[in-house]
């Protein structure tokens, strides 16, 4: 029987609940209200890749016509997610990895983080472990954590890539699953397919999951598929694969996300949906469906927009002295500082003194010492290229003796 963490004022706490660190982003806004930025500093806030601006309003008139038309939208609708969106996001995947995708592999989730979530109840128990290369998506391990399944950190290299022999050594009786995020957060890198495919066949060997995240596969650098991973016709007996509309489509607030894998596996995730959230959004699905047949060209303008800025990221951390940046992708940067504080510390300083909210990189690689003291998480998906240039000269006016 679990023993229960000390009596908190509010009550007994699960101690699984207890272990997991609260959520970063929310601790890193409550920065803002203990030390404010400069007044005269308008706020530079790269701590959260979510796009802030509104879709566009093609998408938005159809929501509302969704909204205002069709009833079924305000109902529960199919645990698994709209057949018409399962369908769309099957013949999208078909398209982009050239490779059959079948609408009975998808189901629609409220939100890639519930897709991990799922993928993660049929996979693993309380006492399971999961490997997951640092630095990690902290979301991932504290879902692992407060489940009861422990997160196994595997280390990565200068490049930030994770290495299969590596990961080999960590695998062991509990081990269920590998979690690689292409391209990645927080880092940025984009894993090559080669390397998935190594990962891919050490999952088989060893009889485990290979769940990869690309929610920010739209921003994917290379042209092409991503991997090749689907053309396998046995993919789904290793492969769990996970999707974001969010970031696509601007539609973080309606949680919209995807789970691909064995239908098998689907049946079993469904039990898990229903009793979480029985359906995704009505109004986000109806928006990503429309997304999905309107905009192919409205979306390539945002993937040669996120590059440009991308871009501009690298060329202006080339001219600060002693920084660098290690990753960068997506909407991310990693960067290694040179200054005397600890990630942790100079994130605050960076508030105080530049007017910059940025996340340490300890809340990406906890317990990893220099691999996360010395980093920050630069989130670009707000900047343009002249904000990038902004805040590229606040990081030049530090003190780095101070």
């Amino acid at each position: 029987m679990l023993s229960f963490a000390p009596f908190a004022p509010f009550g007994p706490l699960s101690p699984a609940m207890a272990a997991t660190v609260p959520p970063p982003v929310m601790a890193a806004r409550r920065w803002l209200k203990a030390a404010p930025p400069p007044a005269h500093l308008p706020l530079i806030n790269v701590s959260q890749a979510a796009p802030v601006d509104p879709p566009p309003e093609g998408l938005r008139a159809a929501m509302a016509e969704a909204l205002l038309s069709r009833p079924e939208a305000h109902l529960y609708g199919p645990v698994l997610g709209l057949p018409a969106l399962r369908d769309g996001l099957a013949a999208r995947m078909a398209q982009t990895y050239g490779a059959p995708v079948g609408a009975e592999s998808v189901a629609i989730t409220a939100g890639c983080n519930m897709a991990f979530c799922a993928a993660m109840a049929t996979l693993a128990a309380p006492g399971d472990a999961v490997i997951l290369p640092l630095p990690w998506y902290f979301n991932h391990a504290m879902w692992l954590t407060m489940t009861g399944v422990a997160p196994v950190a595997l280390p990565t290299g200068p490049d930030l890539l994770p290495d299969p022999d590596a990961a080999e050594a960590l695998i062991g009786p509990a081990t269920r699953a590998i979690v690689l995020v292409s391209p990645n957060n927080p880092a940025g890198v984009e894993y090559p397919p080669d390397l998935l495919a190594a990962f891919l066949a050490l999952a088989r060997r060893h009889r485990i999951a290979l769940v990869i995240d690309e929610t920010y596969r739209d921003f994917h650098a290379a042209e092409g598929a991503p991997h090749a991973l689907f053309a396998d016709p046995d993919w789904d007996d290793t492969l769990i694969h996970l999707y974001s509309f969010s970031k696509a489509y601007r539609l973080t607030g309606h949680r919209v996300g995807a789970l691909v894998a064995h239908p098998g596996r689907l049946a079993e995730a469904e039990k898990w949906l229903d009793t979480v959230a029985i359906c995704a959004p009505q109004a986000g699905q109806h928006a990503a469906l429309w997304g999905l047949e309107n905009l192919s060209d409205w979306l390539a303008g945002e993937r040669a927009e996120v590059l440009a800025r991308r871009a501009a990221l690298a060329q202006g951390a080339a001219r600060l002295p002693g920084w660098r940046l290690d990753g960068v992708g997506a909407y991310f940067g990693w960067m290694r500082h040179p200054l005397p504080q600890s990630g942790a510390e100079l994130a605050q300083r960076l508030l105080r003194e530049a007017g910059v909210l940025a996340l340490p990189g300890t809340m990406f690689a906890p317990g990893a010492g220099d691999a996360g003291a010395a980093h920050l998480r630069i989130a670009f998906a707000n900047l343009d290229r002249s904000g990038i240039a902004v805040l590229i000269d606040r990081l030049a006016a530090l003190d780095p003796a101070a």
